[in-house]
C-alpha cells in the first residue's frame, strides 16, 4: 500500500518502532560502518596468560624475536600484544604514561621493534576509570588515549570492562571506536566485556572486529577457578553463536593457554582444534622463548590454521552431542568441511561420523584427511567411525572424492 494513502499507520508503525529500538539502546547508539580489518580471526601473542603484570620492553621484544624464529610468523601469527600494567598513571595533562623503569624508550620503541621484524603490535586499555589491575583507564580520555596509540603505531587494541560503574557497554566501546577512527590509523579493536551483555548482538555494531563470549580462560580441561573457566566450559558458551561471526566480526572465546603446562599435549591440540572449528582468534599466551618441540608443533599446524583462516569467515556448529562425544563442523571455501570429533571424558570412545551430520547424502563418496596425523584416509560412503583417545580430539578434512573417468 503506497504511503500517501495511509500516513497515520505508517506513522504509528515507525513510532511502534522507534520505542522498541529505543528501549533496546541508547537514543545516541548507531551502527558503526566496518573498519575493514581482521577479514580473518587475528592471530598473534598476547602477555597475560603467562606473565600477567610482569611485562616490560626487554619481555616484548624477546616473545618478539622468539614468535620469528619458531616459525609462528610464517605461520600466520602477526600481532605482539602487551596487555595490563604497562601504563601506571597519567601527567599533568591527562596524557597516559608507560612504566618508565620497564619500558625507558616508551612504547613507540617497541612498537617500531615489533614492525622492524615484519608484525603488528597491540597495547591493552579498559573502558572505566581503572584497568583490571588499577591502572588509569581510557574512560573521559577515549580520543586523547587513541591519538597516542596512533603515535606509537599501535595496530590492535584490547578494551576491557573492569570498573565502568555507570556505562553502558555499547555505547562506551562505540566511543573508544570512534576515537579510533578519527586518530587516522587503522587499529583492529577487541572488545571485553566477558560475555556479560552479550556484545554478540551489538558489538559489530558499536565497531568492534571481535568480543570475547565468556569470562577469562583457565589453563584447565574443564571447571571453574574463581572468575576463570576451563577449556570445555567456554566451548559450551559458544553454541548458538556462530550467526553473529563473519569476516571482520568475531565470537572470541578469549586466548590459547598451549604450552603453559596446565593440560596435557592431547588437551592442547583439543583447544587449538576447536578454536580453529570456531573460527576464533588464535592468541597464544605461552613463552615463547621456551616452548617445548610439541608446542611448537601445535601453535603451527598449518593444516589446522588453515581452517581457522579460511576465507569464507563462517564459524562451526555443534552438530552432535551424545555424552562425551560431540562432533563440530565447518563449512569451508571450496566445498570442503572441516570436522572435529570431540571426547569430552576419561575413557577412550568410538565416534561414529554420519554423512547426515555433515549435511551430505550417504551416497556420496567423501575424502577425508586427518589433520594431525597430516594423512589421507581411503575414500569412504555414509559413515566412518573413529577412536578418539580420551580428553582428545580428531581432526579432518572432508571433500568430496572426485569420480574416476571410465576407461
Amino acid at each position: 500500500m503506497p504511503k500517501s494513502s495511509c500516513p497515520t499507520l505508517f506513522f504509528t508503525l515507525a513510532l511502534a518502532c522507534a520505542q522498541l529500538t529505543w528501549a533496546a539502546e541508547p537514543m545516541h547508539f548507531f551502527a558503526r560502518p566496518a573498519n575493514g580489518l581482521a577479514r580473518t580471526p587475528p592471530m598473534g601473542w598476547n602477555s597475560w596468560n603467562h606473565f600477567g603484570c610482569n611485562v616490560s620492553a626487554s619481555l616484548i621484544e624477546r616473545q618478539t624475536d622468539a614468535m620469528v624464529a619458531s616459525g609462528m610468523k610464517a605461520a600466520g601469527y602477526r600481532y605482539v600484544i602487551i596487555d595490563d600494567c604497562w601504563q601506571v598513571r597519567r601527567d599533568a595533562n591527562g596524557n597516559i604514561v608507560a612504566d618508565p623503569k620497564r619500558f625507558p624508550e616508551g612504547i613507540k620503541a617497541v612498537a617500531d621493534y615489533v614492525h622492524a621484524r615484519g608484525l603488528k603490535f597491540g597495547i591493552y586499555s579498559d573502558a572505566g576509570d581503572q584497568t583490571c589491575q588499577g591502572r588509569p583507564g581510557s574512560r573521559g580520555h577515549e580520543y586523547q588515549d587513541a591519538l597516542h596509540y596512533a603515535h606509537w603505531g599501535v595496530d590492535y587494541l584490547k578494551y576491557d570492562w573492569c570498573n565502568t560503574g555507570g556505562l553502558d557497554p555499547r555505547t562506551a566501546y562505540a566511543t573508544m571506536s570512534d576515537a579510533l577512527r578519527a586518530s587516522g590509523r587503522p587499529i583492529v579493536f577487541s572488545l571485553c566485556d566477558w560475555g556479560v551483555k552479550k556484545p554478540w548482538r551489538w558489538g559489530a555494531r558499536a565497531g568492534g572486529n571481535l568480543w570475547r563470549t565468556t569470562p577469562d580462560i583457565w589453563d584447565a580441561w574443564s571447571g571453574r577457578h574463581g572468575f576463570s573457566l576451563g577449556v570445555l566450559d567456554i566451548l559450551d558458551r559458544q553454541v548458538g553463536l556462530a550467526a553473529h561471526a563473519g569476516p571482520g566480526h568475531w565470537n572470541d572465546p578469549d586466548m590459547l593457554e598451549v604450552g603453559n603446562g596446565g593440560m596435557s599435549n592431547a588437551q592442547y591440540r583439543a583447544q587449538f582444534s576447536l578454536w580453529a572449528i570456531l573460527a576464533a582468534p588464535l592468541i597464544a599466551g605461552n613463552d615463547l622463548t621456551h616452548m617445548t618441540a610439541a608446542t611448537r608443533t601445535i601453535l603451527t599446524n598449518r593444516e589446522v590454521i588453515a581452517v581457522d583462516q579460511d576465507p569464507l569467515g563462517i564459524e562451526g556448529h555443534r552438530a552432535l552431542e551424545d555424552g562425551d562425544a560431540e562432533i563440530w563442523v565447518k563449512p569451508l571455501a571450496g566445498g570442503s568441511e572441516a570436522v572435529v570429533l570431540l571426547n569430552r571424558g576419561t575413557r577412550p570412545l568410538s565416534i561414529r561420523l554420519d554423512w547426515a551430520q555433515l549435511g551430505l547424502p550417504g551416497y556420496l563418496p567423501l575424502h577425508f584427511r586427518d589433520l594431525w596425523r597430516h594423512k589421507g584416509l581411503p575414500v569412504a560412503t555414509h559413515h566412518l567411525a573413529f577412536e578418539v583417545p580420551p580428553t582428545s580430539v580428531v581432526m579432518l578434512r572432508e571433500t568430496p572424492a572426485r569420480p574416476r573417468a571410465s576407461p
